[in-house]
């Protein structure tokens, strides 16, 4: 699948529930250190997930996104590239829900 396939989603996500874009950039960025530079490049070059996840540098505090996105328990997924997709679905979710942003960086 590819990242930019999905990413207008995202944007149409949060903003229809009154989140920004620069919100969602700043939520992608935490889990895998894209700056807006770089992730314009993925969606560019319309990189998979696969390519997406595999240039990221994931989030040491990532296994701290727990919980159930799209019927299934984040904790429990065995593939590492679902895991991260779903990592990033359950972020966008939490930002679309209206929840704080230091609660969804998993601030500590």
């Amino acid at each position: 699948m590819i990242f930019a396939s999905v990413y207008p989603h995202y944007i149409t996500k949060v903003v229809s529930k009154g989140r920004t874009k620069e919100e969602l950039h700043q939520v992608i960025q935490w889990l895998t250190g894209f700056d807006d530079k770089k992730l314009r490049t993925l969606i560019d070059e319309k990189a998979t997930f696969e390519a997406f996840f595999g240039e990221a540098t994931l989030n040491p505090n990532a296994d701290m996104i727990t919980g159930t996105i799209c019927g299934y328990r984040i904790e429990e997924i065995q593939n590492p590239l679902t895991k991260q997709a779903r990592y990033l679905d359950k972020l966008v979710d939490e930002l679309a829900k209206g929840r704080k942003m230091e609660k969804i960086l998993r601030a500590t």
